[in-house]
């Protein structure tokens, strides 16, 4: 029975392992300083598909039949799907549902899903629900831009705040303490939404640190743990100018210094001074796959052993947004570490 510490953590009485993970993404994540962390880099935006929604699928099914592949596990061996994407409908990953013929269960936090999925999957394991669970989350580029933003054909100037939306994919493999030795998820904190009324899509980095700032400074409340206590805390993509404003909120909401060892996911992606993506990295795919890729070979070579992943998400939709509605964010904060 997990065990709820402080208002919004909770710490599982049998810690979940992760007994596997993948990481696919697209050419230009691939020209980046993470590729040697990659279990795919596809070479083609379309994925030798018809369409770019069509790539980003064959994407998502690729990050879970590897994730389940290098575990030795089948899809009727796993008890849950849990997946979210940006498409309307999460169409993403429900059509890779169909594939899998795994039980589904469509999530949706934005660029937060990765941490939702792994909260939820550590609630499924650590209350006897299930055995194995798959999570995953997907984002396109081509997709997501078109979709938040505007069309991409229109060419339009790109404010300094702007950030690239991540073309990938990540799935990880959650099953009970004891299983392999991979890292365990020791405690999560689940969010709150945060509206500090930001209306620019172009800004989404300031929407989110506030709920990024507001989840860790309760994780750190609820714990009794200081962000030394982790080797390295990591947000999902808030990019420059989000992650400056997370470091001060930290500080002035909570007195939370998180210079030594704060990074952000959509800062660590690509190489920032070569690959022109201004304020960042933003997208669903941005925290899995630095986090199944490179962190997680981090954790099991030991380079780390305590990791705080802190995926962040912008809750707005085109709709919210053609109708002058603020842009509420939302972070959750998934302790990782491996004994």
């Amino acid at each position: 029975m997990a065990r709820k510490i402080g208002k919004q953590t909770y710490q599982p009485e049998n810690p979940p392992v992760i007994i596997s993970t993948a990481a696919v993404v697209g050419p230009f994540e691939g020209q980046g300083p993470l590729q040697p962390y990659f279990d795919h880099i596809y070479t083609d935006m379309m994925a030798g598909e018809r369409s770019f929604e069509a790539a980003e699928r064959e994407m998502a099914l690729n990050a879970c039949w590897t994730c389940m592949n290098k575990a030795g596990k089948t899809p009727q061996e796993v008890d849950f799907f849990l997946a979210g994407d940006l498409l309307n409908q999460i169409t993403t990953s429900a059509f890779s549902a169909v594939e899998l013929a795994i039980p589904y269960l469509g999530i949706y936090g934005a660029c937060s899903s990765s941490g939702e999925g792994l909260a939820l999957a550590t609630m499924l394991v650590d209350g006897g629900y299930a055995n194995l669970v798959l999570a995953a989350t997907s984002s396109h580029n081509a997709t997501a831009e078109r979709q938040y933003r505007y069309p991409t054909e229109y060419g339009s100037h790109r404010k300094p705040t702007t950030q690239w939306t991540v073309t990938g994919a990540g799935a990880a493999l959650v099953a009970p303490g004891g299983t392999g030795d991979g890292p365990q998820i020791t405690m999560f904190t689940v969010g709150k939404l945060v509206d500090l009324g930001i209306k620019d899509v172009q800004n989404v980095g300031a929407a989110m640190a506030p709920a990024a700032a507001d989840t860790l400074v309760r994780h750190f409340a609820d714990t009794g743990r200081s962000p030394g206590y982790y080797d390295l805390i990591v947000t999902g993509d808030l990019g420059k100018f989000g992650k400056d404003l997370t470091k001060k909120l930290a500080v002035s909401k909570g007195g939370f210094d998180l210079s030594d060892n704060y990074e952000d996911c959509g800062l660590i992606l690509y190489d920032t001074e070569k690959q022109d993506v201004h304020a960042g990295a933003s997208g669903c795919a941005s925290s899995a796959v630095v986090v199944y890729g490179y962190l997680y070979r981090q954790l099991m070579e030991g380079q780390i052993r305590r990791l705080l992943m802190v995926p962040t998400g912008a809750l707005h939709s085109p709709t919210s947004f053609q109708q002058g509605d603020n842009i509420p964010g939302i972070a959750h904060a998934i302790s990782i570490e491996k004994p």
